[in-house]
């Protein structure tokens, strides 16, 4: 889910500067070594934020949590 946003994003981002472009001489396109590592960034720290409630919830018991239910 992650990667479709973080590509979805990419998309977005290189459409509106190509548009922003058009309009503002003096804008360029950044270079692919920022995009890449900003990427990067954010895919980690969707892997993180994912795991953590993934590992918490691996722990628990099956058939406790549908007991509790």
């Amino acid at each position: 889910m992650a990667v479709a946003g973080v590509l979805a994003g990419a998309a977005f981002g290189y459409g509106v500067a190509r548009l922003a472009g058009s309009y503002f001489l003096d804008i360029e396109m950044p270079g692919a070594l920022p995009v890449i590592l900003s990427a990067f960034v954010l895919l980690a720290a969707a892997v993180i934020a994912s795991s953590l409630p993934a590992v918490r919830a691996a722990r628990i018991d099956v058939i406790q949590a549908l007991r509790a239910d």
